[in-house]
């Protein structure tokens, strides 16, 4: 079977170069084909089965060149995970690979994302060395479409710890009964008496107790195993607690038997029991909680239909969606699911697009209108012709991001994970310290020693601090995606809230981005008409975003093009061309003073448009100055509004734009903004975001077109407009769905809301182990206060994670507007 692989390869400086390269790698086995592009440094191979990478390497590198593997992000979902401890070993254990750059473990999402220059073979040895530490690691070869066997599991692991909860209790109940009830005067049988039967009223216990700590055995196998490998975890505080107060009891047993009946009202069987029951019944909400965190891709899953209607030769056929192919001809009806994206050929309706880009209205679609896959089709019939199908559609694709989003690491995280990754082993090193001391120090007896050494193990565990982050960062995401705002990544989502200072591009982003021509004006003997039909046959060649609207108005007044020879396009200034052997220039002001024609007689006009916020082009050819094309680019109806919602909420409004500064001042006194950057060149609108940063300002960057591209990647947060370019959307850390502005302020608010969130739950997670750890270690008993229980202790433990999974869940009611 023949595959494309894709290799850096450096060392080169020439194209013949590069032809040595390919020639090399031509001649290694296994290889069928060799291309390279110099400009990107990618060597391009098409491979058979026998291909042997080592080789490839070795003899590229024999010829002069390196030749590397590009980074690549590989996905797997982790399986035997209980707390922020096993995600800190299993990122050690692969951080480690030679391979890797990056490794991140989401407990919340069960998932680790790797970042790593490998090759084919690299999950396996990735799963290989994640089984040494006593995980188990599944490759997700595309996420996108796995992620419902994924929930399936999900929900098979909710619906096997419920009855694990159940049959633990049906056990335990009982068994708490007969340990505890006695105490407070509840009735025994006389043959469960402890004072008339203390063999049978301890065998009770040791018989109720073996069935619990079976179907609680994955705490001890995953636990010990881990205690054995070197990296506790929170299975090996609770198989320790467990196993002790198990091992004491049962002694305890074996001398009531013997006859020693002192023993008999010391047992911690039910402790035990009731320890394995909390946890599980904490495991299974934990479960639950998690499974809500990722609602939201979910439910983009379930927009996709499963079958679409495909027209051939006039007939319909309904074929699985996975099955579709770029061309087919898909008929949708009122009421269904729009299968993939693609464009209308054939008929009309409105569709609702309001889980696709948080858009509530519907949108009509007629023939050459783009549909999106997952929308819902509301009134007419249509036919669309497929454009992109299964991972490259932009549901997928939003689908992806969300998911990558939901994986990634907060910066806000890092010292959670930092205590997570020795607060085990410092834990029980506090129970063990605790216990000798209250023995030792304190004149207490070793089942008192016991309870403390227990309740210490029990209650400590990070699952609360390795949940509070991403669990906050899954749900926010989620919310984002639901309402047309992707976030790309946690940081992203984390610093959008500490942004002070915002830079809007003006065409495009704060305006409608479709200008029209509002006034065409003559000079120096020329006509209106004149004018137009030579600025409109130059702009037929152009690419400017102007252009279309020269073309439009010269389409509209049934103006003849004339044919363009030498057209050439000058960054920043216009364009010009030969037109009947004349020279003819057509820009702004800055391009006539190069050519050295005079403008003056325009002074007045000129200023006059600028006042009104419109972009005036000069017109002129080789001899004189012949007139003016005026050109308006209406604002967005929100514009205004967001802008002041912004500066309401203290951030900085700046605007951005290759606009001369009398128009930029005119639309900048419309929309209330004061800070105008004008007549900026593309390449130096990265420039204007490093000098912002430079004054120690936290910049965000909200553009469309490509030539945003590089200050929205320089910024501290790139908002990039869903319409926009997708060199621009690559670019961006925030993407937004809608054209509308609206989007800003849902990032902007949705980040800060997520971010308090986050705080709260590492508040309560630190917080819980700061107070219950010292309650577990007996400091209330020293001044006359209660002992902690370990039942309640093992209770505590779980609810505390519940408890952070619930306030996370609390962003899910949050009201994005």
């Amino acid at each position: 079977m023949k595959m494309e692989e894709r290799f850096n390869v450096t060392g080169m400086s020439c194209a013949s170069c590069s032809q040595r390269v390919e020639k090399v790698a031509g001649q290694v086995p296994g290889v069928v084909k060799a291309s390279v592009n110099l400009a990107t440094e990618i060597l391009q191979v098409q491979v058979e089965d026998s291909f042997d990478f080592p080789k490839l390497q070795q003899a590229v590198h024999e010829a002069g060149y390196e030749v590397l593997t590009p980074e690549k992000r590989f996905t797997f979902q982790i399986k035997g995970m209980s707390c922020a401890s096993c995600a800190a070993t299993i990122e050690k254990a692969v951080a480690k690979m030679s391979q890797v750059e990056n490794v991140n473990v989401n407990l919340a999402s069960e998932k680790m994302t790797v970042a790593a220059h490998a090759f084919r073979d690299f999950p396996q040895e990735v799963a290989a060395v994640v089984q040494e530490a006593g995980y188990v690691a599944v490759p997700l070869t595309d996420s996108n479409w796995v992620l419902p066997q994924v929930n399936h599991d999900k929900e098979m692991q909710q619906q096997n710890l419920w009855r694990r909860f159940i049959a633990s209790a049906i056990f335990a109940v009982p068994l708490f009964y007969i340990a505890m009830g006695h105490m407070v005067g509840l009735p025994l049988p006389q043959v469960l008496d402890p004072h008339h039967a203390p063999v049978t009223f301890v065998l009770t216990q040791l018989v109720l107790v073996l069935p619990v700590l079976y179907i609680g055995r994955t705490f001890f196998t995953h636990g010990f195993k881990a205690l054995v490998k070197g990296h506790p975890n929170m299975d090996s505080l609770v198989a320790l607690g467990t196993s002790a107060a198990f091992l004491y009891s049962l002694y305890g047993v074996i001398m009531t038997v013997d006859g020693s009946h002192e023993f008999t009202m010391d047992l911690y069987f039910e402790s035990a029991a009731v320890i394995l029951t909390l946890i599980t019944l904490g495991k299974f909400f934990e479960a639950r909680a998690k499974g809500k965190t990722s609602e939201a891709i979910t439910r983009l899953l379930d927009l996709a239909p499963k079958t679409a209607r495909v027209v051939k030769n006039g007939q319909e056929q309904v074929v699985k969606v996975t099955e579709l192919m770029p061309g087919d001809e898909i008929l949708v009806k009122p009421g269904e699911s729009i299968p993939t994206d693609g464009l209308v050929v054939a008929g009309s309706s409105a569709v609702d697009e309001s889980l696709i880009t948080g858009e509530s209205l519907p949108v009509e679609k007629t023939v050459n209108s783009q549909v999106v896959g997952g929308s819902l089709n509301q009134k007419g019939s249509f036919t669309f012709r497929a454009t992109e199908v299964g991972g490259d559609t932009a549901l997928a694709k939003i689908i992806q991001l969300v998911e990558e989003a939901q994986g990634s690491k907060a910066p806000i995280a890092r010292l959670a994970d930092e205590i997570s990754a020795i607060f085990v082993p410092v834990v029980m090193a506090l129970a063990i310290l605790s216990g000798l001391a209250w023995y030792f120090l304190g004149q207490e007896s070793w089942v008192f020693a016991l309870t403390i050494t227990i309740s210490v193990l029990v209650i400590a565990c990070p699952c609360a601090l390795g949940l509070a982050t991403p669990t906050a960062i899954m749900v926010g995401s989620g919310k984002g995606a639901e309402n047309g705002v992707l976030f790309k990544n946690a940081t992203a989502l984390e610093t959008t809230n500490k942004i002070d200072t915002i830079v809007f591009d003006k065409t495009g982003t704060l305006t409608q981005g479709k200008p029209a021509v509002t006034d065409v004006v003559a000079f120096n003997g020329a006509t209106e008409k004149e004018i137009l039909q030579l600025a409109a046959s130059l702009e037929k060649y152009s690419e400017h975003p102007l252009a279309q609207a020269i073309l439009q108005q010269a389409h509209e007044e049934q103006v003849a093009l004339s044919t363009v020879t030498d057209f050439a396009a000058i960054a920043g200034r216009g364009i010009t061309g030969l037109l009947a052997d004349k020279k003819i220039y057509f820009g702004n002001q800055a391009l006539f003073t190069e050519v050295g024609l005079d403008v003056s007689v325009a002074e007045k006009e000129l200023n006059r448009l600028s006042r009104l916020g419109k972009t005036a082009m000069l017109l002129g050819n080789h001899e004189k100055f012949l007139g003016i094309v005026a050109v308006s680019d209406p604002l967005k109806a929100e514009s205004k509004e967001t802008v002041a919602a912004l500066q309401k909420e203290k951030v900085d409004v700046v605007m951005l734009t290759g606009d001369n500064q009398k128009t930029a001042q005119a639309i900048a006194q419309q929309l209330g903004i004061t800070q105008v950057i004008a007549e900026v060149l593309p390449q130096e609108k990265s420039a204007v975001i490093a000098d912002l940063q430079a004054k120690g300002h936290r910049v965000a960057m909200v553009g469309d077109g490509i030539n945003d591209a590089p200050a929205l990647a320089l910024a501290d947060v790139g908002m990039a407009i869903g319409t926009g370019t997708d060199v621009a959307l690559e670019s961006a850390d925030v993407v937004l769905m809608q054209a509308s502005l609206t989007g800003v302020l849902k990032a902007f608010r949705l980040s800060r809301k997520t971010v308090i969130n986050i705080k709260e739950n590492l508040f309560w997670a630190f917080i819980y182990n700061i107070i219950g750890i010292p309650v577990a270690m007996g400091i209330l008993h020293l001044f006359g206060g209660p002992l902690l229980n370990p039942m309640l202790a093992g209770a505590a433990m779980s609810f505390s994670s519940v408890s952070v999974l619930l306030n996370a869940l609390r962003l899910k009611k949050y009201k994005m507007n």
